[in-house]
């Protein structure tokens, strides 16, 4: 029987039954469970779809969804929207089921243009943002970083990295720096390198005490007086546009750090595929894989 709620309080309360924040995802992996709200959000945002096409088609709703429904389903969208979307959308339906979906291709070309940023256009950039940002941004330029990482860095002193991951020697082989952390995806803190340059601008924008900013749902307790999260995002892109005409998104600066790594790494000695589980790590990644598509 079709069900009386809407497709989005559908996901919304499908979602609810799995959240389980306040346990790191790292450390509760394949448990079934959705432990970040950046992902709950996304799930939210899949499963209304799924929702939407069950109702569409008279098949019921969330609730008595089936795996051949759901396969129906990811065919259908395998042919309208990118590999991302896509996995995103099994994720979701798959978490919510309680069973696994075998992995769909999309037929939809994707395109595969480079998202980074040459030095001279991330100063360019830099330049024509506020104090606070023009920093932030030099520094998710050096050292890699997603917008909201820029909320969390710290001295290693302050703070160690997660022990639950292998940590490659040949990290920042060739950098030469402080070593501060964030906390990334999952609540992973890693090590990050920067210039002594940047460490003594940084240091100088040091709040007397932590304040809490809230970024997209999450708490962060900042340390620095510095940009970051959406705020950032969008003066970053706002600028990129005004310089350049054109923004390929805060997040073009992790592709350059990886692309610039790279070669670096390599012009060392380093093997492709050495190199590449490297910056994975540097990254936050662990995945050679997803480090891929920062190389293109």
């Amino acid at each position: 029987m079709p069900s009386f709620r809407s497709p989005k309080a559908q996901a919304e309360h499908a979602v609810s039954r799995k959240i389980a924040l306040g346990t790191g995802r790292n450390d509760h992996q394949n448990d079934g469970r959705i432990h970040s709200l950046g992902t709950a959000r996304g799930y939210e945002q899949a499963l209304k779809g799924f929702a939407d096409y069950l109702r569409q088609h008279r098949l019921g709703d969330l609730g008595s969804a089936t795996e051949e429904e759901a396969r129906h389903y990811l065919a259908e969208r395998s042919q309208l929207v990118g590999q991302k979307t896509l996995d995103l959308d099994r994720q979701a339906i798959q978490i919510h089921l309680g069973q696994r979906l075998e992995i769909v291709c999309s037929s939809k070309e994707s395109t595969l243009s480079t998202r980074s940023y040459t030095p001279a256009q991330v100063e360019r950039i830099a330049h024509a943002q506020s104090e606070a940002n023009s920093l932030a941004t030099r520094l998710a330029y050096h050292a890699g970083l997603r917008a909201h990482e820029l909320l969390t860095l710290r001295p290693v002193g302050e703070r160690e990295a997660s022990g639950h991951r292998q940590w490659s020697a040949e990290r920042f082989t060739g950098r030469d720096g402080e070593r501060y952390t964030v906390v990334g995806k999952g609540g992973l803190v890693r090590e990050v390198v920067l210039s002594r340059e940047l460490v003594t601008a940084l240091e100088a924008r040091r709040l007397e005490e932590p304040r809490l900013v809230i970024d997209r749902d999450v708490h962060y307790s900042q340390h620095y007086d510095i940009g970051g999260g959406r705020t950032w995002s969008q003066s970053f892109s706002s600028a990129s546009k005004r310089e350049l005409g054109f923004s390929n998104g805060g997040h073009g600066l992790r592709h350059s750090y990886a692309q610039e790594r790279m070669a670096e790494l390599q012009q060392r000695g380093m093997r492709y595929d050495q190199a590449k589980a490297t910056v994975a790590q540097e990254v936050g990644h662990f995945d050679k894989d997803t480090t891929e598509a920062y190389l293109r």
